[in-house]
């Protein structure tokens, strides 16, 4: 008896989530969206995950617009979303009239599927999306965040299964996120979800380790019914097996895909092209990698992780803090390494190896999480480290959002006449202060795109005195907009390398030195912090509050001011007791380690 396989295709989400850092434009999307309509996907997957961040954190387009398009582009192809369950789409739980009305407005803008899922895998926090799915007469899918530990069991997954299946859900997805998946485990795991439930299953599965095509053949055999696949030219590594390799394996099988394989390559040849676009942010994590079996990051995190490394002028640290992750992971009662947890445990792991000391400073959502404000951890967390982080604060044990009052009224007003729709509140409670930024912009006409930099060719840029080819930019800066030519690159020299350039025709030089994790950049003219009472961070940063003003008592140890780094909040404080005699930053102020940014005086 035959069985034919569904195909879901990543290419216009997770796939450029794993290997560009989310970096895709819509403006590249649209022109092959009608012959990716006429492939005869199950599914698209174009919505959800880190996309909406990058819409307007980055690309400076409006996520909903987005989706529209691509609903009206596709009118044959079912198009589906990764949902984070009572996270939506940000790191933080959200009330449960946030969580109806942004299913509401996904659903009417075009999404069929919902992928469903919570980082700690507490079905508790699937309940409402599950329900707002349905009232909305779209595909509900439970999703279990696959990962391995000495909790997470075989049976415990066939549990969840069952649960979401109660819950209404329409269709079980097993999301390997990291590649952790090995195949004779996957074909275990299928059996005993299709032996105990009665739910189509779908495996999702990166090939970070090299797996994925095998985990996903051994997953058919025992009974999965679709598989998550990329276009080739943003397939395997971090990403997802090839959707041609996967239909050219099963052609001719009783597992036959159906899909016509010349299409997908015309479609492949496309993607190549317009990879080479986005080449600046190409990770340098995206090969087979077999570390992931120990450290579990997945595909998305690698790539981001690794792009913010290299942000922050840290990227040769990389090991360091793929060696700290399963510890701090340990450390937590082993949470599945998924947003906002992926983000959680690195970005805490990252701080502890920049600092040279565990949990010199933890992050507000390391906080959170150990307080319970995520929901139930699947093991027992240490019980040292979360005294260390909440006192003698309650733990929360009930599930989180029944805590929250209904928001969508105070998000409505807090925005005003910035929110010309429904969709754009949506936008602002996500991301409130780049959501405001972004409203603000667009109102203003002032949005502009991160520079694409030119795909570079042989013999594109010369060396200083050559002929080679200039490279433009258009650079705005605070309405100001300059044209600026680098017409040559001097040879490196002492850790120093000399840029050659003309800013609106006048010629200027250059001279760029690396930074370390302790040199800022940026023009700052802050001092450095040399007595006890010069409150200063450990890693560059943004200023999301100042807690204080001058004048102030102090205690030792209050927090006087909350950063930004990776998407991560945490306190800054108070090293001693005293009076704030000076403040040197306000919110939005970007900082450097090591930097005075307020001044007490004991």
């Amino acid at each position: 008896m035959s069985k034919k396989i569904h195909v879901t295709d990543t290419i216009l989400r997770d796939a450029h989530q794993s290997l560009l850092a989310t970096r895709m434009r819509t403006e590249d999307m649209l022109p092959i969206c009608d012959k990716l309509d006429k492939v005869g996907y199950w599914s698209l997957e174009v919505w959800g995950g880190a996309t909406f961040d990058a819409c307007v954190r980055f690309l400076k387009e409006d996520p909903w617009e987005r989706l529209r398009k691509l609903r009206a582009a596709l009118p044959n192809t079912r198009l589906q979303m990764l949902l984070r369950g009572q996270n939506l789409l940000g790191y933080r739980h959200y009330s449960d009239d946030v969580v109806k009305a942004f299913v509401a407005k996904a659903a009417v803008n075009g999404i069929d599927v919902f992928r469903i899922f919570d980082a700690m895998n507490d079905v508790r926090n699937l309940r409402v999306a599950i329900e707002a799915v349905k009232a909305a007469g779209k595909h509900a899918q439970g999703t279990i965040a696959y990962t391995t530990s000495p909790v997470h069991t075989i049976d415990a997954f066939v549990a969840q299964a069952k649960q979401m299946e109660a819950m209404g859900c329409d269709s079980i997805a097993i999301k390997d996120m990291a590649g952790l998946l090995t195949p004779y485990a996957t074909g275990e795991l299928v059996k005993a979800l299709k032996a105990e439930q009665s739910l189509p299953v779908f495996i999702h599965s990166h090939d970070t380790a090299g797996l994925a095509a095998m985990c996903q053949l051994k997953a058919i055999e025992n009974g999965a019914d679709h598989i998550d696949t990329a276009i080739s030219s943003f397939a395997w590594g971090t990403s997802h097996p090839g959707t041609e390799s996967m239909v050219a394996a099963l052609k001719g099988s009783e597992f036959d895909t159906g899909l016509d394989l010349e299409l997908l390559q015309e479609i492949g040849l496309y993607f190549y092209a317009v990879r080479k676009k986005y080449h600046q942010f190409e990770s340098e994590f995206t090969a087979v990698d077999t570390r992931v079996q120990v450290n579990q990051v997945p595909g998305g995190m690698i790539s981001n992780l690794a792009n913010q490394l290299k942000e922050q002028g840290a990227l040769h640290r990389m090991n360091e803090v793929l060696a700290e992750i399963p510890r701090v992971r340990e450390d937590l009662g082993f949470p599945p390494l998924v947003t906002p947890t992926s983000q959680i445990v690195g970005t805490q792991a990252f701080f502890n190896v920049l600092a040279g000391e565990r949990y010199k400073t933890i992050t507000n959502e390391v906080k959170l999480y150990l307080q319970g404000g995520y929901g139930k951890a699947p093991g027992v967390v240490n019980d040292q480290l979360r005294r260390q982080a909440i006192g003698s604060e309650e733990v929360i044990d009930v599930r989180p959002a029944d805590l929250l009052k209904p928001e969508m009224a105070k998000l409505r007003s807090d925005i005003g006449n910035l929110a010309k729709s429904e969709e754009d509140v949506l936008t602002f409670a996500m991301f409130p202060d780049i959501g405001r930024k972004f409203l603000e912009e667009r109102d203003a006409g002032t949005l502009t795109p991160e520079v694409l930099l030119p795909i570079p060719e042989a013999g594109a840029v010369g060396s200083a005195g050559g002929e080679g080819v200039p490279t433009e930019f258009v650079i705005d800066v605070h309405g100001e907009t300059y044209r600026v030519d680098i017409t040559g690159v001097g040879v490196k020299s002492e850790g120093k390398r000399h840029f050659y350039l003309s800013i609106d025709g006048m010629p200027e030089e250059v001279v760029f030195e690396p930074l370390n994790e302790f040199v800022g950049g940026g023009g700052s003219k802050r001092k450095q912090a040399s007595e006890p009472g010069h409150v200063s961070t450990t890693m560059p940063g943004n200023i999301v509050d100042v807690l204080v003003k001058e004048g102030d008592m102090v205690k030792a140890g209050q927090a006087v001011l909350i950063t930004e780094a990776m998407k991560m909040e945490t306190e800054v404080q108070s090293a001693i007791a005293g009076k704030v005699v000076a403040i040197h930053v306000a919110k939005g102020d970007r900082v450097n380690p090591g930097e005075i940014l307020i001044e007490i005086e004991g």
